[in-house]
């Protein structure tokens, strides 16, 4: 046994990335996972009891990340995920050449990995910066994703 080498599974913290939730408790604006994705529950209608089981829950939702549609339809007295999402805002302090952010936390941390957001929050976030604004940016994270999806004038600055 001395000469074999023994290795360990690198894991991460142990915190789940969704805990579950029974579809009727779910509410519109909320996050579920639809086909395997965050989504923010955009609809929600739920249909009578039938002869032979459970009211039937439908539920639309649209990814927090890519902004594409998902459906599901899933018994009332069943679970379904709920991702673990955290939003934090962040100060933009520069733009890369390459397209990377360097955001500033409340606390002074400086990140430089995430990408200016695609299509029009990304144009918008360039130029407003390029006129010399000060910006926050909204920053959304779950099941191991982040982006920014949101920007706004940093209202702290203006004294």
């Amino acid at each position: 046994m001395a000469d074999e080498e023994i290795a360990f599974d690198v894991a991460d913290s142990g915190a789940s990335k969704t805990y579950p939730m029974q579809c009727s408790a779910l509410r519109k604006n909320g996050f579920v996972m639809l086909k395997g994705r965050p989504c923010k529950i955009v609809d929600m209608s739920t249909s009578k009891t039938g002869k032979h089981g459970h009211a039937k829950v439908h539920m639309v939702g649209i990814d927090i990340f890519t902004q594409k549609k998902y459906e599901d339809i899933c018994p009332s007295t069943h679970n379904m995920d709920v991702p673990q999402v955290k939003r934090e805002d962040y100060q933009l302090t520069d733009i890369s050449d390459d397209g990377f952010l360097t955001l500033m936390s409340d606390n002074g941390d400086i990140r430089e990995d995430l990408k200016v957001p695609e299509g029009e929050l990304g144009g918008l976030l360039r130029l407003e910066f390029e006129e010399g604004k000060d910006l926050l940016c909204t920053v959304l994270a779950a099941c191991g994703e982040e982006c920014v999806i949101a920007t706004k004038a940093n209202s702290a600055l203006d004294k």
